[in-house]
């Protein structure tokens, strides 16, 4: 299937080159901000990824001076008004859950890439992904609270199976905004780097993690998400199945011959 052509005035953009897919957030005067358009979008390009084994790596920033504003609250608000939250709202997280059910399955490493603010399910963007750079100024906002609603867009999946329920209730409850610092310290950023060097960085990483064949990020990936919920058992069983399918590709056979040949 061939790539989706992006044109300049979607809502999200898609950019690949060699094995790092980039989705870029591009609504910039409303601040990256989901509403259903950008939502179907990424659902779209996401499942496009998700079916290229060439790529390996994705990578997701927002176009602008923001990541993403969250939910798009003049949608949100026109329709509380008109009393169509339900079909609105739910056609509208219908397309960006399936998004974001994508990332965390597909057998691929995804990077958000924070600058500026990313509040709400911006926010949930974040850190729903595998790994996340920041610039050293970026702010994170949960938003939920202050305007009367529970978390969406990932955000208790990403933020609670990092931080655990007290410090996912202090940031959703507690927590009007908090620093790329806090964040790094919180183990809900992996690096964090001035704000000019944000793209290169982000690029650095990325190649970085696109160096790991294919079977060791989906094995890797499977297996650290499962290990929570799976009795040990089941964990060592799925962690054998795994590590004898890695080894059965050429990417394994040829870096032991590598590593035995400089141990000679």
């Amino acid at each position: 299937m061939p790539a989706p052509v992006s044109k300049p005035d979607d809502p999200a953009l898609l950019r690949i080159d060699g094995a790092v897919a980039t989705i870029t957030l591009n609504r910039p005067t409303a601040f990256n901000s989901i509403n259903l358009a950008i939502a179907q979008k990424l659902e779209q390009l996401a499942s496009y990824i998700e079916g290229d084994d060439a790529i390996r790596v994705l990578v997701i920033e927002g176009e602008g001076r923001a990541f993403s504003a969250g939910g798009d609250l003049q949608t949100i608000g026109a329709a509380a008004e008109a009393g169509t939250v339900t079909p609105v709202v739910g056609e509208l997280l219908k397309h960006y859950h399936a998004f974001i059910e994508i990332i965390r399955r597909m057998p691929k490493i995804s990077l958000s890439s924070v600058h500026g603010s990313a509040a709400g399910a911006g926010m949930g963007l974040a850190f729903v992904t595998d790994l996340c750079i920041a610039a050293d100024d970026a702010k994170f906002t949960p938003a939920y609270a202050k305007i009367g609603v529970s978390p969406d867009g990932g955000s208790t999946v990403g933020i609670v199976g990092t931080v655990g329920s007290r410090r996912a209730l202090q940031i959703f409850l507690a927590e009007d905004n908090f620093t790329a610092q806090q964040a790094y310290e919180w183990g809900l950023v992996a690096k964090t780097v001035p704000a000019a060097e944000l793209k290169a960085a982000t690029r650095q990483l990325a190649e970085r993690l696109a160096q790991n064949p294919p079977a060791a990020i989906a094995g890797t990936k499977q297996l650290v998400y499962q290990a929570a919920a799976t009795p040990v058992k089941q964990q060592l069983d799925a962690e054998e199945h795994k590590i004898i399918m890695a080894m059965n590709t050429e990417a394994f056979r040829t870096a032991v011959k590598k590593f035995t040949s400089k141990s000679k």
